[in-house]
């Protein structure tokens, strides 16, 4: 699988907030976008993720899948692809893609505490953080390689997470 040249967005879903982030054109680089409230009634976290993949160009989004250390999929993971099939309806047809998200919140809290960035303080923007490291995770992967552990589950146009 190769990637493709132009923004990417990152998605972290939690069931209180999203953490959205996007890479540069070139996609290099992940950085901070927002942090959405979730909005299991009316959908408008979803609403406005489409907005910022329109208004960006994105190419694609990537969906933290958590799955478990043990590599199951609990009901975490389940909500994840429930939420980026309701995504790939309102982004189509730019590809919704769930990739391996397993520490990306512990490792978000960590990079923050090194900076300085009290407990209280790092709520607000976690989710944002660990958005950066899901899509930094697929950014990282070089260009002509194929799909790798980070990013092993894909979806594509049918919205179905892929079987293999």
């Amino acid at each position: 699988m190769t990637r493709r040249t132009g923004v990417h967005v990152g998605v972290d879903v939690g069931t209180v907030r999203v953490g959205v982030a996007a890479s540069d054109p070139e996609a290099r680089i992940a950085f901070p976008v927002t942090t959405l409230r979730r909005d299991t009634r009316m959908n408008r976290d979803l609403d406005e993720i489409a907005m910022i993949v329109r208004d960006r160009r994105a190419v694609e989004v990537v969906v933290g899948l958590p799955t478990r250390l043990s590599g199951l999929q609990g009901p975490a993971a389940r909500q994840a692809q429930a939420y980026a099939d309701l995504l790939a309806a309102r982004v189509a047809p730019v590809p919704v893609r769930l990739v391996d998200e397993r520490m990306t919140t512990v490792v978000a809290h960590r990079r923050m505490a090194e900076r300085g960035m009290r407990a209280r303080d790092r709520r607000a923007v976690v989710d944002q953080e660990a958005a950066v490291q899901i899509l930094q995770s697929v950014l990282d992967i070089p260009r002509d390689a194929g799909a790798s552990d980070a990013a092993a589950t894909r979806r594509g146009p049918d919205r179905r997470a892929d079987s293999t």
